[in-house]
């Protein structure tokens, strides 16, 4: 199998002021369309009850 090499562009300013790992993942996460549209699809079934919350389960 083989795996396809994906190139990320990330701003420099935005290289430059993270101060964390987890900052970069951040930054990745709020520009990643697919991550973005599942967000958006979580917050609907929020607003229309299809989920229970930790403490229900």
């Amino acid at each position: 199998m083989k795996k396809k090499n994906d190139v990320i562009t990330i701003p420099v300013s935005v290289w430059e002021s993270a101060e964390t790992k987890e900052d970069l993942e951040d930054w990745l996460l709020a520009h990643n369309p697919e991550f973005i549209r599942r967000m958006r699809e979580a917050h609907q079934e929020i607003k229309e009850g299809k989920t229970v919350s930790l403490d229900e389960l």
